[in-house]
């Protein structure tokens, strides 16, 4: 029983010669963050929000999960400077909680990298047929539509995981160029959409303020009302954390994956906000249960040119979200593998681009089959409710490090320990609590596959278990 509970203590500087290639500077990785946050929640999940659980109080709801993010980016940024590693919240929970608990967390991680890339997928997926149509190209529905759906696959979101597989087989620093370029784009689309909304507000489409309060539940049992929004409009934030995942890639991990991890979210966290405050202001929360509801804003007030660049942007923003997201999941696993808790097989690293070659072509043509095959609804949720687990562990394991190990060097401090890591854990926790039961059902079956793999096959090919049997016979 105490095998399962034993911990792997490091820091960044045991990670030197891990073979991945060091070139990620602050402002790469701060664009990383900006990259896999901006995306999916800004261009995609306000507008739903706002029409089914908050009304125009959906901003609330953003402040309320950008408050939960904020506890936690501190305690991820403490962590990412003192023990290191590009397993994040999985290399966080070893050092913190013992290897049982390392793996729950990293195959939660695996679930939530793997599932938001296949959504998003979906998603840009709609975009992009949207721009084909519009020049008179239009993709036929059996290739862009599920079996379920009536198609034979979805192409466009098969394909463009596809293509992100090669562009990380080439290396991380490309990878983090067209990340750059794609943020830059999509920042000027919310530029254009703003400029635009300034001038077309009108007070009235924020009457009623706050149409289903701050928490409810429909006839049919859906939590509704500004809590039940911000656990959804939470998955807006998703990603974040992923910029821990690049630790060992950084050219200074003490110093810029803190300020990469903190700027990123701010940054985004202001943006969300004007976003959302604009969306609800310029037409009324009825008309945003679309899945393009900022481009469809700009439609109904007549702009149809902004629209058009507002949909351009969101393709843009929609790769950057899939590219981030994909690389963290594959060093969640290269870091797994590392530890021998999941085969060693994983844990090559390609000598000629310093990349985890066989990680990567297995992630993608597995998250292509299920962006391509399988109609994926109510996403969001299940994705959400791992994050949750994973902040609210990252929260956990930076006041018992405190206790711990006082005496770990630790370049950047959460402030107001245990006053913000606490707040951290309750309000993850409380968001966790407003989502759907079925989520939860979901997540706990997920959980309970991981537990079979961990002890068939992880818990005796663990390294350290191999180093307490080396011990063993040497006594």
């Amino acid at each position: 029983m105490m095998q399962i509970f034993r911990t792997k203590r490091t820091t960044t500087d045991d990670f030197q010669d891990s073979g991945l290639r060091r070139c990620l500077g602050a402002m790469d990785l701060t664009l990383l963050g900006i990259g896999a946050i901006i995306g999916t929640g800004i261009f995609v999940l306000t507008g739903i929000a706002a029409a089914t659980q908050a009304g125009p109080a959906v901003i609330i709801s953003f402040v309320i999960a950008g408050l939960a993010c904020t506890f936690a980016a501190l305690a991820y940024a403490e962590l990412a400077s003192s023990v290191g590693g590009c397993g994040s919240a999985y290399g966080y929970s070893y050092a913190a909680f013992g290897e049982l608990t390392a793996w729950i967390i990293g195959w939660d991680l695996i679930l939530e990298y793997g599932l938001s890339v296949a959504a998003v997928a979906n998603g840009w997926s709609g975009y992009f047929n949207n721009a084909l149509t519009a020049i008179g190209l239009p993709l036929p529905d059996y290739l862009t539509h599920a079996p379920e759906l009536g198609g034979i696959i979805n192409l466009p979101a098969a394909g463009i995981v596809l293509i992100l597989m090669i562009l990380l087989i080439i290396g991380v620093k490309e990878s983090a160029r067209l990340n750059s370029l794609m943020v830059f784009i999509k920042l000027l689309t919310i530029g254009i959409f703003v400029s635009v909304a300034l001038f077309n507000v009108d007070p009235a489409n924020w009457q009623p303020f706050m149409p289903f309060g701050w928490f409810d539940h429909t006839a049919e049992g859906k939590p509704i009302g500004i809590f039940a929004g911000a656990s959804i409009v939470f998955f807006a934030y998703v990603g974040f954390d992923a910029v821990s995942t690049a630790t060992e890639e950084a050219r200074n991990p003490k110093k810029d994956v803190p300020v990469g991890i903190v700027t990123a979210l701010a940054f985004c966290t202001l943006i969300y906000i004007l976003v959302a405050g604009l969306l609800t202001a310029v037409v009324p929360y009825t008309e945003l249960n679309v899945s393009s509801p900022v481009a469809h804003a700009l439609q109904l007030l007549g702009l149809n040119w902004a629209s058009a660049l507002v949909a351009t942007g969101v393709i843009a923003g929609l790769t950057t979200v899939m590219l981030v997201l994909y690389y963290a999941l594959t060093r969640i696993i290269f870091a797994m593998a590392r530890d021998g808790l999941l085969s060693p097989w994983f844990s090559t690293v390609n000598r000629k681009t310093q990349t985890p070659v066989r990680v990567i072509i297995l992630c993608g043509f597995l998250i292509a089959s299920v962006a391509g095959f399988v109609p994926l609804s109510e996403l969001a949720e299940l994705v959400n409710i791992g994050t949750l687990f994973a902040f609210v562990l990252v929260c956990l394991g930076v006041m018992i490090l405190r206790i711990t190990d006082p005496g770990m060097h630790r370049p950047f401090k959460a402030p107001a320990n245990p006053v913000l890591p606490i707040l951290g854990v309750l309000s993850c926790g409380a968001l966790m609590v407003f989502l759907p039961t079925t989520t939860w059902y979901r997540f706990i079956i997920w959980l309970g596959i991981g537990l079979i793999v961990y002890f068939v096959y992880s818990v005796r090919h663990s390294k350290l278990a191999k180093a307490d049997e080396a011990q063993t016979s040497e006594i």
